[in-house]
């Protein structure tokens, strides 16, 4: 029997996921626009044999300019870039259900999948904020199951497109004259609620059939949605406790939906702040926080939260009348691990910037490279992750420092694969995740 191994992704943000990153003299303030460092990043996380690197991205501008890095490069053009520097790491955009249309959506990821032969991933987002929705002509965001229910159809008309083909349609009999099939090829023909698509995909069955499916939200509806549609899931969990509870939850309801528990990868996000004594991890991790603007902090906070400007005293506790989850329509899940962090440390607004900034609500982990990879190795050993969303606080140093120092450690433990091979090519495969089916052929009889 293959012993079960960990699934890594690198999730790459601009100079690193510490809001005071930019800050540091080796940081390229410019670093977000530069092809050249995502491809130097891509290439060191394929060094460490990383499944995939993941792109978050929003249609809006998100903070104020003072704060950091803003803006970013559209995803699916930069990994489309990154499919010709890189020759085995998976590649996950993230695309939005809610500020997009299913065909042309579904045609940039399977040219992704194409062009990388097999690597695409897409991080599948509703979109929440105000600020987005005023880009779309929208006052306001719409309800946050409103949003899930245009996600679930999004999701059935895509799949829909990347099967309107089916693999074998192409003959290419250049004797008899024919090209393709067209008894081969079928058109959604689709009505629904939020979308009408009428027309096959105009890009032929990509390697993959579809390309890995993830989702990062981990409110009631999000985990519904995961437990029918996705393949891996991003998740920020701040207790190994609160880690196995999220895990066993969206495995119980994958089955319930008529999957198998296996074929849904949990992967927590962690911050690692690595140095070679723990007392040289706890420098680097003050070095941050020392570097922290609070006022920038305070005011996403009070954004966050859905607060006047001003509702917060830095050297004081969160305000104790804050509202439940339900009554919030963005950011459920990261609404209520905000709070209940702050509740269950009792920390001050100022401790809790300091503790947000790292990882805006993922672990954050200071220690030697080997307490990284026992943490690692515990909570994956104990029902907790498949793998992890690895989130570098400062990059390139920080990923390096983990491919260089982590992930030699994990491999000596059996928990990493040492080299790609080459019986593992698609992103799916390395997943451990069949290629799905065409819905429209017909599985022959087992005799």
């Amino acid at each position: 029997m293959t012993r079960r191994q960990l699934h890594l992704n690198a999730f790459l943000m601009n100079t690193g996921h510490h809001e005071a990153s930019w800050r540091l003299p080796e940081s390229d303030p410019h670093a977000h626009v530069d092809l050249a460092h995502y491809v130097r990043l891509a290439r060191i996380a394929e060094r460490g044999t990383f499944d995939s690197l993941f792109l978050a991205d929003g249609p809006q501008l998100w903070n104020n300019l003072a704060q950091r890095p803003a803006g970013a490069l559209e995803p699916i053009t930069l990994l489309t870039a990154l499919a010709t520097a890189t020759e085995h790491i998976g590649l996950i955009a993230t695309a939005s259900t809610s500020y997009n249309s299913p065909y042309n959506l579904a045609r940039k990821f399977a040219t992704l999948d194409h062009i990388s032969g097999g690597r695409a991933g897409w991080n599948i987002v509703t979109t929440a904020g105000a600020e987005a929705a005023r880009n779309f002509g929208l006052d306001a965001e719409p309800a946050h199951a409103e949003r899930y229910a245009r996600a679930a159809e999004f999701l059935d008309v895509a799949l829909k497109l990347w099967d309107s083909w089916e693999d074998d349609a192409i003959v290419a009999d250049k004797a008899a004259g024919v090209w393709g099939d067209d008894a081969k090829i079928h058109p959604p023909r689709h009505q629904g609620r939020f979308f009408s698509v009428e027309g096959a995909l105009n890009v032929p069955r990509s390697p993959q059939g579809y390309p890995l499916l993830v989702q990062a939200g981990s409110s009631e509806d999000g985990k519904r949605f995961a437990a029918r549609y996705a393949e891996a899931v991003f998740t920020a969990q701040q207790t190994i406790e609160d880690a196995r509870a999220f895990y066993a939850d969206l495995k119980a309801r994958t089955v319930a939906a008529g999957r198998d528990a296996d074929h849904i990868k949990v992967l927590p996000g962690i911050v690692p702040v690595i140095g070679s004594t723990e007392a040289e991890a706890r420098a680097n991790e003050r070095l941050l926080e020392d570097h922290i603007v609070h006022a920038h902090g305070v005011d996403r906070l009070e954004r966050l939260l859905h607060l006047d400007p001003g509702t917060l005293e830095l050297d004081g506790p969160l305000p104790s009348d804050l509202p439940p989850e339900s009554a919030i329509e963005g950011a459920k899940s990261r609404y209520t691990l905000v709070v209940e962090l702050a509740r269950r440390d009792r920390l001050t607004v100022r401790q809790l910037i300091g503790r947000l900034g790292g990882g805006r609500g993922h672990l954050t982990f200071a220690g030697t490279p080997e307490q990284v990879a026992d943490t690692i190795g515990l909570w994956f050993a104990s029902g907790a992750a498949d793998g992890f969303n690895i989130m570098p606080a400062v990059l390139p140093s920080g990923l390096e420092a983990f491919v260089d120092h982590v992930v030699p450690i994990l491999r000596t433990r059996g928990l990493l694969r040492t080299e790609y091979g080459t019986a593992r090519r698609t992103l799916r495969e390395r997943y451990g995740l069949p290629r799905p089916a065409n819905q429209h052929v017909v599985a022959p009889a087992l005799v």
